[in-house]
């Protein structure tokens, strides 16, 4: 079946010579943007620049198309589109490039990323949602390549939940029935990552309201398309998904990047069917230029032919706009450049605008570190070095706050030897700028709103002899059929959820019982599964994505890290997406079914909590204190408890487990024993056969590595044991390193350590198959004794003889 041409499909659109001079406006001021972004770049006021010039044209006609409560999840080059649906001014946009720390100033981001990323803020400042609905929305833009696309997939699947289900409509701060569409850009070459065929492929079996257009300039840096796409063309390519009369799929559009009529009528047909009948769809628009070439890091001129650099000064997109409105008699040579002088003009005013609120900060803050350290000079034994140091500060030519930083830091150093009354001025105002500069450049990674986790409630669970001794999955069951009738936003989706319950059966018969829509399957798809997540959780959702196994992490794990865990450190609290991952690991069988990657975890998804429940009484808890916030969230049941027994809460689905509280599962006085999870059991065996031996071991599980320990509780033990060790499961310098460093570094267990610390963990390898793979693999309750009976051999070798 032929492509659908711009030709062909929807009435044409009614076009006013208003509308045509207001867009040719907004597409010279992009441009200008553009160009005077780069020589802002290049005169050193800005570290670098990406910009959107040669896309003007199609970026308007896909902000006609949009609509109040629609989204848009794209990439770093939709500059004109963020201008034309008036969510970026030009003093924003070059705020964004100087890297203003003033969310006022910068609100996509208050400086924290760089230029060409753009985001609406959803949240207020009492950490309360806006109603969506009445706002055009972007969600926040990351730079990974196509990694905008499995986000873009969940916003649009929030369509269809708001659509299908009826339990949802009364939120309607966040959607009008499902009739919002969630809109995609992507460079050509991108359409070469595996998330942008993933994302393709889950949207077509679901069938929601997403639109992607791929902005097609024929290269992607200094490779041409034939190195990125087979037969040069990403809709050729996907013409297999192209819906027809009998099957559902995708509907397939092409269009040029210079033709106005042709992007007006495509992107309106588009959005009508992605809106009326939640279809999505493909625009492919190409013959696009880049005017300046990919960004500020090199010239384009190096890689395109001279015949290819004449070829796009002449089917620039703005040359042919100029030719259609002149040709059509919409308005004469005269008056379209009367218009670009006039947009220039009020760029360059803007830019300076954006450069004199941006480096006026930071000069006030010069004049009062140069004042100070010149004072300080004065009563000082180092004057002949701190009145040079002030002398070169004052002179810095755009100064940045490293500068006055950097030479104030140099200053207290020079002022070491003198008394507290010559620096002390000089002290404060480090100090009180510390305090800013932690609110500009570190705050806002965990939430700090009124919804934290760390501020819910604690509620304990209610069990006695008369509770139901019950598998642990039937706990989780009961969590979540409780959940599932409470609360309309809860919703579990993942391989293997929906029909059978999970592969551990804790959704057992949820599915049928609450409807397709609260309990679904997917396919094998984990990224775009993490997508569907964090977009639904951007739209006020309470999703909870599974992840069948601990070790299938890995497929999803750049969404994780790159997307949801800095979403709300990169628009400093302006986004959120509080979403649930639930996986399973540490012990079972085998190299991929008995993961731990706890230290892989900790690095890459700062800014989400991670929950390492013992039972599953303890995990049931931990996801009622998760959704009474407002943090994204990891939660590793244990793979092998499932089938033991646990006594079931009274209370079911109202307790709450406290994160970053550990608690202490036996009290001892010689040695401390830090554990989590599946080895909380090993730990615990160890500890009955060391008080054989003599030996009086306190157990503590951490139960959240992140956060981790926010309450003292291991330092107080070893106050009173003097000895600690710790043990999990994950590979040597992993997680057990970590809980060491947290402990050592916060809570500054080294002086009252009377013996070295240890740290117990697996092999360096993955785990061998079979119960013996697993016992020679993972420490074993053997492996805990032998450790803790040496440190106290070394200790009290007469009292507790070499083994």
């Amino acid at each position: 079946m032929p492509l659908k041409s711009q030709e062909k499909e929807g009435a044409t659109t009614s076009i006013q010579r208003e509308d045509v001079l207001r867009d040719f406006r907004i597409a010279v001021k992009s441009r200008h943007a553009s160009l005077m972004g780069r020589k802002e770049v290049f005169m050193g006021k800005a570290k670098f620049g990406i910009f959107g010039d040669g896309k003007e044209l199609a970026q308007i006609a896909m902000a006609k198309a949009f609509q109040l409560g629609d989204f848009r999840s794209g990439y770093y080059r939709d500059q004109t589109f963020m201008m034309a649906i008036g969510e970026l001014t030009v003093q924003q946009y070059f705020a964004q490039l100087y890297a203003h720390t003033n969310v006022e100033a910068e609100p996509a981001s208050a400086g924290r990323l760089m230029n060409g990323h753009f985001a609406t803020r959803s949240i207020n400042e009492d950490g309360t949602w806006k109603d969506l609905t009445k706002m055009y929305n972007s969600a926040g833009d990351i730079s990974p390549t196509a990694a905008q696309m499995p986000k873009l997939l969940g916003l649009a699947y929030a369509s269809k939940l708001f659509r299908e289900n009826p339990d949802l409509s009364e939120l309607s701060k966040f959607s009008n029935h499902g009739n919002e569409v969630a809109w995609g850009t992507i460079g050509n070459a991108s359409t070469s990552e595996g998330m942008f065929f993933e994302s393709i492929n889950a949207a077509g079996v679901l069938q929601v309201p997403m639109v992607i257009s791929v902005w097609d300039d024929g290269f992607g840096i200094s490779v041409p398309q034939e190195f990125h796409t087979t037969k040069g063309s990403i809709s050729e390519v996907l013409m297999g998904f192209q819906r027809t009369e009998a099957e559902k799929g995708f509907e397939i559009i092409k269009v040029k990047g210079w033709d106005y009529e042709a992007l007006v009528n495509a992107f309106n047909y588009a959005g009508k069917i992605a809106r009326n009948e939640h279809v999505p769809v493909l625009i492919h628009v190409d013959e696009m230029t880049q005017p300046q070439g990919h960004s500020t890091s090199g010239s384009h001129e190096r890689y395109k032919s001279a015949e290819r650099l004449q070829w796009e000064k002449d089917w620039d997109c703005i040359q042919k706009f100029r030719e259609y409105i002149i040709s059509n008699g919409i308005a004469t040579a005269e008056e379209l450049d009367k218009i670009d002088a006039e947009e220039k003009i009020d760029v360059k005013k803007q830019k300076d605008a954006a450069w004199a609120e941006f480096s006026g900060e930071i000069k006030s803050e010069l004049q009062q570190a140069v004042s100070l350290i010149k004072a300080a000079a004065e009563a000082s034994v180092e004057k002949t070095h701190l009145l040079p140091l002030a002398e070169d500060l004052s002179k810095s030519i755009n100064p940045i706050r490293k500068d006055v930083i950097s030479s104030v830091r140099k200053a207290l150093m020079l002022l070491r030897n003198d008394s507290d009354a010559v620096k002390s001025e000089l002290k404060a105002w480090y100090e009180s700028q510390k305090d800013k500069n932690h609110d500009r450049y570190s705050s806002q990674l965990y939430s700090e709103s009124d919804w934290s986790a760390l501020k819910v409630k604690e509620v304990s669970a209610k069990v006695d002899d008369k509770s139901p001794l019950v598998d642990g999955r039937e706990v989780l069951q009961s969590f979540f059929d409780y959940t599932l009738s409470n609360d309309p936003r809860f919703f579990a989706f993942g391989e293997d959820v929906g029909k059978i319950g999970d592969v551990n059966q804790a959704f057992a018969g949820l599915q049928a019982k609450h409807g397709e829509w609260r309990v679904t399957d997917t396919g094998i798809r984990e990224c775009t599964i993490i997508g569907q997540g964090i977009g639904t959780a951007l739209r006020g959702l309470r999703p909870v994505a599974e992840i069948q196994y601990l070790d299938y992490l890995l497929y999803g794990l750049q969404m994780l890290s790159d997307d949801l865990a800095s979403l709300n450190y990169r628009t400093k609290g302006g986004q959120k997406a509080p979403l649930i991952v639930r996986t399973r690991g540490h012990r079972l069988e085998g190299v991929w079914h008995a993961g731990s990657p706890m230290g892989m975890i900790l690095s890459s998804l700062r800014g989400m909590m991670v929950c390492v429940p013992r039972d599953m009484t303890q995990a049931a808890g931990m996801y009622k204190t998760l959704l009474e916030s407002d943090e994204p969230a990891i939660v590793i049941e244990c793979l092998n408890g499932y089938r033991l027994k646990e006594r079931l809460p009274h209370n079911i689905g109202e307790y709450t487990v406290p994160l970053g509280k550990p608690e202490i599962l036996r009290e001892g006085s010689d040695l401390t024993l830090v554990t989590y999870g599946s080895m909380c059991r090993i730990v615990m065996e160890a500890a009955h056969e060391l008080e054989e031996l003599g030996i009086s071991a306190e157990v503590i599980d951490v139960q959240t590595l992140l956060p981790f320990d926010s309450f003292g509780v291991i330092g107080e033990s070893i106050k009173k044991t003097n000895r600690v060790i710790f043990a999990d499961e994950d590979v040597p310098g992993g997680a057990s390193a970590y809980m060491l460093q947290q402990a050592m570094d916060n809570q500054g267990i080294f002086r009252f350590l009377d013996s070295d610390p240890q740290t117990l963990a697996a092999q360096a390898h993955r785990p061998a198959y079979s119960s013996d793979g697993d016992y020679f693999s993972k420490p074993s309750v053997e492996d805990v004794v032998e450790k803790a009976y040496q440190m106290m051999h070394e200790a009290n070798p007469s009292k507790y003889p070499s083994l």
